[in-house]
């Protein structure tokens, strides 16, 4: 018997992305469900070679549904996900509503499996920002070898992190440049088109932005608090991609040919690294890929134990969609849920 799966923001760029995962794993699901606000009742979603009408969230019933990928931002997650909990159905949530709630575990499969054990204590397992997802996936098998002190990550994010309207924005806005239209700026607070905005998300007292604190708070909590993590996260104007420049400080020596191997061999890591024209990797041909791509492996001769990397992915597959997916295979593999019976 399969499970009956709820995908919660179904209309949304990573609802549509994770109705495509679903099917291209091979997720064992009897029947799949699409769901949004009441405004998108009717929709039609494709789900493999199916289409899938839009049902009211409002309206329908958990009770007999095993899990529910929710992907409809984050003041729904908090209305909704202890709901959907308390009826029995494992929320798989994507927004940062539950990430720092240490009763929810904050799970990349590849980084730190073991911490799902705990997802009954409220039926609600957060996944990590996009830009956090990419990072830990690579910091994760180095960790292990030479212990990390000190990041420091500058990020190139794509705008599809912004949603559907900011990817719409940055189309418009070019378009308006090559015809000479007047361009407004509607999702971001500058222009985005031949730009780049160094802000995402809201300010903080510090002077940091909430995105920069996220890829801090999450790093820490599922890879090592004693991690010390500075950010700075800047959209970019490309559709699809989180590029990230990262700065690694080790307390045990590690030559950049180690890491190297190392990270050929990690799970969710894809090395490609030709010291030549082209030689790396670009947001561009991340997209549609499920690899954490790392280029650019070098060692920093202005620290000890220190290396350089740049690391690409997909943020809407890996960053979203792809490891809320793993997640619920992970839930499968680890025998923490068992389909519900099917009344007659």
């Amino acid at each position: 018997m399969g499970f009956k799966i709820a995908v919660v923001g179904a209309t949304g760029n990573v609802g549509r992305e994770m109705l495509n995962i679903l099917e291209e794993r091979g997720f064992p699901a009897d029947e799949v469900v699409a769901l949004a606000s009441r405004r998108s009742l009717g929709t039609e979603v494709s789900y493999g070679d199916r289409t899938l009408k839009v049902k009211d969230l409002a309206t329908y019933d958990f009770s007999d549904t095993d899990i529910c990928l929710m992907s409809a931002g984050g003041n729904v997650s908090k209305e909704w996900s202890p709901k959907i909990g308390r009826q029995g159905c494992v929320v798989i949530d994507n927004s940062s509503a539950w990430r720092y709630d240490q009763d929810v575990p904050l799970i990349v499969p590849e980084v730190n499996p073991e911490a799902i054990d705990i997802f009954t204590r409220k039926n609600i397992i957060a996944n990590p920002n996009c830009s956090t997802a990419q990072l830990v996936v690579a910091l994760k098998p180095l960790h292990d070898r030479a212990k990390i002190k000190r990041v420091v990550v500058s990020t190139y994010q794509s705008v599809s992190g912004a949603g559907k309207e900011g990817m719409d924005e940055l189309f418009e806005q070019t378009r308006a440049v090559f015809v000479a239209d007047p361009i407004s700026n509607k999702k971001f607070t500058k222009r985005i088109a031949f730009n780049v905005i160094p802000h995402i998300d809201v300010f903080l007292d510090d002077g940091s932005t909430k995105e920069e604190w996220k890829m801090v708070a999450e790093t820490k909590k599922m890879l090592d608090p004693k991690i010390k993590l500075t950010a700075t996260c800047v959209r970019v104007p490309v559709f699809i991609g989180h590029s990230e420049a990262v700065n690694i400080e080790f307390e045990e020596q590690i030559t950049a040919d180690e890491a190297r191997d190392i990270l050929r061999e990690a799970p969710g890591c894809l090395v490609i690294d030709k010291r030549e024209d082209g030689g790396y990797i670009t947001p561009l041909e991340s997209a549609g890929e499920d690899a954490t791509y790392i280029s650019r492996i070098r060692e920093d001769s202005t620290l000890d134990n220190a290396l350089n990397m740049w690391i690409v992915s997909d943020n809407l597959r890996k960053g979203a969609a792809l490891n809320t997916i793993q997640i619920a295979e992970l839930l499968l593999a680890r025998g923490l849920i068992q389909p519900k019976k099917k009344a007659a």
